[in-house]
């Protein structure tokens, strides 16, 4: 990561995935723009128009930011990853950081789509637009109890071949 703060908490989908570039493009520019493209097709199936932005990382939606990027690679491993903002009541937090360093307006699908959403039907929607992004059969396993300080409603996709 790089982009000096930001900011997770209720109200975003926090995605952190973790790959072995080695096995899918030995490229960290590549995998950062991919993890932007996949948002950038996950908008455009509720008709919102996300963007990047020359010279900075994550999707903008006009001149609002609507997701983070950040990963960091080790031995070509990746970890951190990308965060949306979903629900509009908790945009406010960003007000008390100056986030990834700059003055940007933040916005989130619901206030983008003017009414409110379920979340889990777009946590749903997205695990399944990555999936189809790294061309996966994915099958879903619940990770609850096993890693304690995972929530219950956690998912690992897990590739299948």
């Amino acid at each position: 990561r790089g982009g000096d703060v930001t900011y997770h908490g209720p109200g975003q989908l926090t995605v952190y995935p973790i790959f072995d570039l080695k096995y899918f493009r030995k490229d960290i520019n590549f995998f950062l723009r991919f993890l932007e493209q996949v948002t950038i097709d996950f908008l455009a199936d509720f008709a919102i128009i996300g963007e990047r932005v020359p010279g900075s990382t994550g999707v903008w939606v006009e001149n609002k930011k609507i997701a983070s990027i950040g990963i960091a690679v080790r031995n070509w491993i990746t970890f951190h990853g990308l965060s949306i903002n979903i629900k509009s009541g908790d945009l406010d937090n960003f007000h008390l950081i100056k986030p990834c360093g700059r003055d940007i307006e933040m916005t989130c699908l619901e206030t983008e789509l003017g009414g409110n959403i379920e979340f889990n039907a777009v946590k749903s929607k997205f695990i399944l637009q990555f999936s189809d992004a790294i061309d996966s059969r994915e099958k879903r396993v619940p990770v609850a109890g096993v890693l304690p300080i995972m929530s219950k409603d956690v998912e690992v996709i897990v590739r299948e071949g």
